[in-house]
């Protein structure tokens, strides 16, 4: 059954690499209308001249602003919430506007979608909300924490939450290929901070899949991980230099940057054993307990030590060079310059 059929759908942050695919897969998919809630004029326009469909609207807000959302969210039935500040370094500077946006949004779109009574809200978060070290992974945590919460309060409620977990996406919005490619263009070193450092690679359309799942999913408060396998910045950085026709570049490594991990993890130790394995995806539901504060502080469950282990991008699955090269071969904007190597 298809999700998307005849419903309205609302992305946040619909202008971004994530909303702009997931726009065009929904009016490809029978949705009667899909909604893009954006502050850059600019990027509406050009979507807007990229798509042309009656039944694409653009709404010029922003989700720190609780007008803006309700306009947006009124007569929804689905929304996929990709609305963020994601680069770490922005957030390190100025971890303030970070939780404005990726905690406070959130939560405003939270409380439009139960006001009006939407079917299901996907929030999209990130590999860096676990374990994590840097102001834009503690505020998609946070973030994490709000929905899982309002899911445990209001488990009956007509409108159903999920969360989705990604890694890295290839070639999307601030992505390290495409600042590779820049660089090769420029015969400029590839500047990586630490080659042995790992990565979990993900394309758009995966990243489509994933909150697809989410919608499928019948549990309010999901948490949904897909499975990816993983790659060296390194050997990512060879791929791309490989694939432009210029071997010859230097790779220069300059340094971890602040906020930085050498792995980033999907699933925590702690969450691990407790995840449901999907196939491709790993499902974690919110515990039962409700708010009745005796039993959150006597009552716990059972925890299988012997499975206690992250998934994190050192031990899934490792891309060698020539996986690498075929990964990114399945991105179109790779695709587009790649030479035949």
């Amino acid at each position: 059954m298809n999700p998307i059929d005849g419903k309205t759908v609302l992305v946040t942050g619909g202008t971004g690499s994530f909303g702009s695919t997931f726009a065009k897969y929904a009016l490809a998919n029978g949705a009667q209308e899909v909604r893009i809630l954006s502050r850059d004029e600019a990027k509406q326009d050009r979507m807007r001249e990229e798509i042309r469909r009656t039944n694409l609207s653009f709404y010029l807000g922003d989700t720190r602003d609780v007008d803006s959302v309700r306009r947006a969210v009124r007569g929804s039935d689905l929304i996929f919430h990709a609305a963020a500040i994601k680069q770490v370094p922005a957030a390190e500077f100025f971890p303030a506007e970070a939780v404005k946006t990726n905690f406070f949004g959130s939560k405003n779109v939270l409380d439009a979608a139960f006001e009006f009574s939407v079917n299901k809200a996907v929030f999209l978060s990130t590999d860096k909300a676990v374990y994590p070290i840097n102001a834009m992974g503690q505020s998609k945590a946070l973030m994490e924490r709000l929905v899982i919460s309002y899911a445990r309060q209001f488990p009956n409620s007509k409108t159903r939450l999920a969360v989705t977990r990604y890694g890295n996406v290839l070639y999307s919005r601030g992505s390290v290929v495409p600042r590779f490619y820049e660089q090769a263009l420029k015969d400029l070193p590839l500047t990586v901070t630490d080659g042995s450092m790992t990565r979990f690679l993900m394309t758009l359309d995966e990243s489509v899949d994933l909150v697809l799942q989410a919608v499928s999913q019948d549990d309010t408060g999901v948490t949904l991980v897909r499975k990816a396998p993983a790659t060296t910045i390194k050997i990512l950085a060879e791929a791309v230099r490989q694939m432009v026709g210029k071997p010859d570049l230097e790779i220069q490594e300059i340094g971890f940057r602040h906020g930085e991990k050498l792995f980033e993890t999907l699933l925590s130790s702690e969450e691990f054993p407790q995840a449901r394995d999907l196939g491709n995806y790993y499902a974690l539901l919110p515990d039962k307990r409700d708010l009745n504060y005796e039993r959150y502080f006597s009552e716990g469950m059972p925890l299988d030590q012997r499975n206690m282990r992250s998934y994190n991008s050192h031990n899934t699955e490792q891309l060698d060079l020539d996986q690498t090269i075929e990964a990114l071969r399945r991105v179109p904007e790779v695709s587009s310059w790649a030479s035949n190597v």
